[in-house]
């Protein structure tokens, strides 16, 4: 180990491997204390590596850390245990290197979509101008260049989340965390979603770590689905290649024999950890 790996804080058993990779979690537990004082041990002992240019979607029981992970990486949740290394330096706090999509809404309503997507630019030091014309090219890039005027409130769910999506990709971050991004809408909206997202990345390829609980969406869009068991002490428990065609169509990929074989394949191994986090669930109701 040099004198600079030291310095970074590198583990003796990472070196040389981290250097491979964009992001990479190495024995990360997550321990909560709780109010009583006692101990709630979300997360087992963990390791994650995502490639330059890999597409991972991570998919588990509800409940089971999937998101906590996601947060790791994104310097939002610190490790009870563990190391989170980010191109190869570890990670002590805000990941500034990575884009984010949460589930959730993050849109100024009082501001225009271009104004949206330009007021990021602009935190980040571009000129107004310069700002507000990356925002007018990204939102073009989504399909809303007729939208630019339009105020939250006047846009559909579909096209909110174009939005946010054109906010997150004209940062141009080095890798991109989409926790359960396409969630709150429906079927056919998320498709169309899917297929915006994948034409967007085909472009440049950047790594992505996307969080979501359909299993479906995550074989149509990823190189890898990683599977987590249910908690407590919630592992990963599979880690399965996509050997689909790309460029895809993340609907008609779906119609492919390969794709109902891998689906098969990887519902054998989540069904039952789905089945307890409901059991789980339905425990802690009663």
């Amino acid at each position: 180990m040099t004198t600079l790996e030291r310095a970074r804080g590198i583990p003796t058993s990472l070196v040389g491997q981290s250097e491979q990779t964009v992001a990479l979690l190495h024995d990360v537990a997550i321990t909560y204390h709780l109010a009583d004082g006692s101990f709630y041990e979300a997360v087992a002992p963990t390791t994650l590596a995502i490639a330059e240019g890999e597409f991972v979607a991570l998919v588990g029981p509800t409940g089971c850390g999937k998101s906590t992970l996601l947060n790791v990486v994104a310097g939002l949740v610190a490790p009870s245990s563990g190391t989170c290394l980010i191109h190869g330096d570890r990670l002590s706090g805000i990941n500034g290197q990575a884009g984010y999509l949460f589930q959730a809404e993050a849109l100024m309503p009082w501001k225009t979509a271009l104004a949206n997507v330009a007021v990021g630019l602009e935190v980040q030091g571009l000129p107004r101008d310069e700002a507000t014309e990356r925002a007018r090219s990204w939102l073009g890039k989504v399909g809303l260049g007729a939208f630019l005027q339009r105020y939250p409130h006047q846009l559909s769910g579909g096209q909110r989340k174009r939005v946010g999506l054109a906010q997150v990709l004209a940062r141009d971050p080095r890798m991109l965390l989409m926790d359960e991004p396409f969630g709150p809408l429906d079927a056919q909206t998320r498709a169309i979603m899917g297929d915006l997202l994948l034409g967007l990345w085909q472009a440049d390829r950047k790594a992505v770590l996307f969080v979501t609980h359909d299993l479906e969406e995550a074989i149509a869009l990823a190189d890898r689905v990683v599977i987590m068991s249910a908690g407590p002490n919630a592992s990963i428990i599979g880690d399965f290649p996509i050997d689909l065609a790309r460029p895809r169509d993340a609907h008609e990929v779906r119609l492919q024999p390969a794709f109902v074989e891998t689906h098969r394949a990887i519902w054998q191994v989540l069904k039952e950890e789905v089945l307890k986090g409901y059991a789980q669930a339905n425990e802690a109701k009663a």
